[in-house]
């Protein structure tokens, strides 16, 4: 937590995020000597493993379009004087509604709901227990349907604890702005609730196939390893967030982070000499 706090201070990105990329991302390389170990004893063969290699380009490609997925919803600033005789130029804004605003969160509550049944056969020794923690094991369809139908419940659950569409229209109204051909107030956030419910459950379509993804994959093709799930979506979401962090810092011209004086001295040639 120390070192986290640190990383967060001093340099880019979130500390205690990027400790959990590394620990996840440093696991991909012993992963793909052991990938290779069971094709030389035809464990794998070559075809299962080229087709795998495309399945995770493409999934990947997908996640990374997924989270930054948003529907901007258009919104108006009118003219309006402000103190003194100033004036506030009108403009032109949108909102971003982000299609996976739950990030990994519905998959951590659905997996902690569905290993309920064999903790408690575990704990009881009951043999009805133990039959009905065998049949939402990993690998059962019942498995899949009731992570599939988790996993969407905590979408929207997630989403609607996270996402005030009161609070925006609010301070919509405050600052005198509109989204054209909606009225103010109420009419807004329902509004903003509706196309909300819309885009989400893409999202949790989403959420439910990478969730689902690994034990397709420990199903269909035998690897040490697996490929989805939460990690994929913390990996790509902290990667994300440190080069958005990253093109900030070179856009605004903060070096502080990167020399130990705290600015950058240029010298080159001019008419009347150096700078």
């Amino acid at each position: 937590m120390w070192l986290g706090e640190q990383i967060t201070e001093r340099g880019l990105g979130n500390g205690a995020s990027l400790i959990i990329f590394f620990s996840i991302v440093e696991r991909f390389w012993p992963g793909i000597i052991s990938t290779l170990g069971f094709v030389k004893t035809q464990a794998v063969g070559p075809f299962s493993l080229v087709v795998l290699g495309i399945v995770m380009v493409g999934v990947v490609a997908g996640t990374i379009a997924v989270t930054m997925a948003a529907r901007r919803v258009m919104i108006q600033i009118p003219q309006r004087t402000m103190s003194r005789g100033r004036q506030r130029e009108a403009a032109k804004n949108f909102i971003p509604l982000r299609v996976n605003a739950a990030g990994v969160m519905p998959i951590i509550f659905a997996s902690s709901v569905i290993v309920v049944p064999g903790a408690i056969a575990s704990f009881s020794g009951n043999a009805r227990a133990a039959q009905w923690a065998e049949y939402v094991s990993p690998g059962t369809w019942l498995y899949y349907v009731l992570s599939a139908i988790l996993i969407v419940f905590f979408t929207y659950f997630y989403t609607s604890i996270i996402f005030n569409p009161v609070d925006i229209s609010e301070n919509l109204k405050k600052q005198g702005g509109f989204i054209p051909g909606v009225k103010p107030g109420g009419k807004t956030a329902e509004y903003i609730d509706h196309v909300v419910s819309r885009i989400t459950f893409p999202g949790a379509l989403f959420l439910t196939f990478i969730a689902l993804l690994p034990v397709f994959i420990a199903d269909m093709i035998n690897v040490p390893f697996r490929f989805g799930g939460t990690s994929l979506l913390i990996v790509v979401g902290v990667a994300l967030d440190t080069i958005t962090q990253v093109n900030q810092h070179l856009l605004l011209r903060k070096y502080d982070g990167f020399m130990k004086k705290g600015r950058v001295r240029f010298r080159g040639r001019t008419t009347g000499g150096t700078y």
